[in-house]
């Protein structure tokens, strides 16, 4: 069975960072995409980062310059850095992973940017 465990959500202060983490475990087939979304309360998830089996990153608008995608292939784990954070920053943070057979979300970990 194919489980996704998020961590590294908390409580930040405006200008400060967070690293968060997604380990995928019993995934049996390729992982080719690997992504971070957002969703806010009232609003709909949106794409925050995503990242490519080659490497290949794309990022939303809003958090260019600011938040870093990257994963470790040996060990089936996506990382966003996140900086400067922002109060419009504060969301569920969710991690998704697409297989050649199958695309798997994360539960989400609560992202909250107030001073």
């Amino acid at each position: 069975q194919v489980q996704l465990v998020e961590s590294g959500g908390g409580l930040v202060q405006p200008g400060g960072s967070l690293r968060l983490s997604c380990a995928a475990a019993g995934i049996t087939f390729t992982i080719l995409h690997m992504g971070w979304y957002r969703q806010a309360p009232g609003k709909q998830r949106e794409l925050v980062a995503g990242i490519s089996s080659r490497g290949g990153t794309n990022y939303a608008e809003a958090v260019k310059g600011r938040f870093t995608i990257s994963r470790d292939n040996t060990k089936n784990t996506v990382y966003l850095g996140m900086n400067s954070l922002k109060p419009e920053d504060t969301a569920v943070y969710y991690c998704k992973i697409e297989t050649s057979v199958s695309g798997y979300w994360g539960q989400g970990t609560q992202v909250t940017v107030s001073s």
